[in-house]
């Protein structure tokens, strides 16, 4: 029986959950062929690897810093990547082409809606780099009114009111130094590496809504944990990576269903086995 591969590229890429989730999938479904691996590689070193894909390869994932680097490699992009000019899913055809998706996109709106959040009146992202983005294109799909991101500088103000026109999304910018006000809204977003909202964990509203955290490790984060205090409902990382991890599984296998449950609990057991 051939081997068939996939793997996940990034950098760095040693702590990634994706192999963990992606080989659930396939002890799950049967595919004993299947293999996934990770591999370090940066935007220079790119090229080359995609180069000397061979027909055995069936996908990617892609983590920063490769998720607009790879698309002059590619032969098509969806129009959910294209939205938002990021890849991180490439499916590898019989007949030779490579195409990029976007789960991420999906995976949050999924997410949401696993936790029963259907619709919004308006939101907030922390944030604004490109999960932020990926986050205006998810929220174009569930917000019925504006969005406030909260930055630290004007170019990413304007980049995010950018994303926001291409997207559909009205878009209101505010400073970071008043991002304890973003922790009001109905959803926050909270896009940032970790450690950038650990200040915020003490201005927790009382009646606070829903924090969707898309970090998950460490976790939880100390403003998770103060949101989970309060009586909030908390989305993490994990559910994140989950949902957008199914939705890879099934376009890369070309399976309709991909075992969500089998791979959140590889992924928690994971996490629980970190030092």
């Amino acid at each position: 029986m051939s081997r068939i591969r996939a793997a996940v590229l990034g950098s760095p890429i040693e702590h990634s959950l994706s192999p963990v989730l992606h080989r659930a999938a396939y002890r799950e479904l049967g595919l004993d062929a299947w293999s996934y691996d990770r591999f370090e590689i940066d935007e220079a070193a790119l090229p080359g690897f995609v180069a000397a894909l061979g027909p055995e390869w069936a996908g990617l994932s892609l983590t920063m810093p490769l998720k607009r680097a790879v698309i002059p490699l590619l032969d098509g992009v969806s129009d959910t990547a294209a939205a938002v000019e990021a890849v991180n899913t490439v499916v590898l055809t019989e007949d030779g082409r490579r195409l990029g998706d976007n789960t991420d996109i999906p995976g949050i709106v999924a997410a949401l809606r696993e936790r029963g959040i259907e619709k919004v009146p308006s939101a907030s992202v922390l944030g604004a780099g490109a999960t932020a983005s990926s986050a205006l294109a998810a929220l174009s799909r569930i917000c019925s009114g504006e969005v406030t991101a909260y930055v630290r500088s004007q170019a990413r103000a304007d980049e995010m009111r950018r994303w926001g026109e291409r997207l559909g999304v009205p878009v209101r910018t505010a400073d970071w130094s008043d991002a304890a006000e973003a922790l009001a809204a109905p959803l926050v977003i909270a896009t940032t590496p970790a450690g950038t909202t650990d200040a915020l964990a003490p201005s927790v509203p009382a009646a606070a809504g829903t924090l969707f955290d898309v970090l998950y490790d460490p976790w939880p984060t100390p403003l998770a944990a103060a949101w989970s205090r309060q009586g909030g409902q908390v989305i993490g990382g994990l559910d994140l990576l989950v949902h957008q991890a199914v939705l890879q599984v099934e376009q890369m296998t070309g399976l309709p269903r991909a075992p969500l449950a089998a791979m959140r609990a590889a992924g928690e057991a994971a996490l629980r086995a970190r030092p």
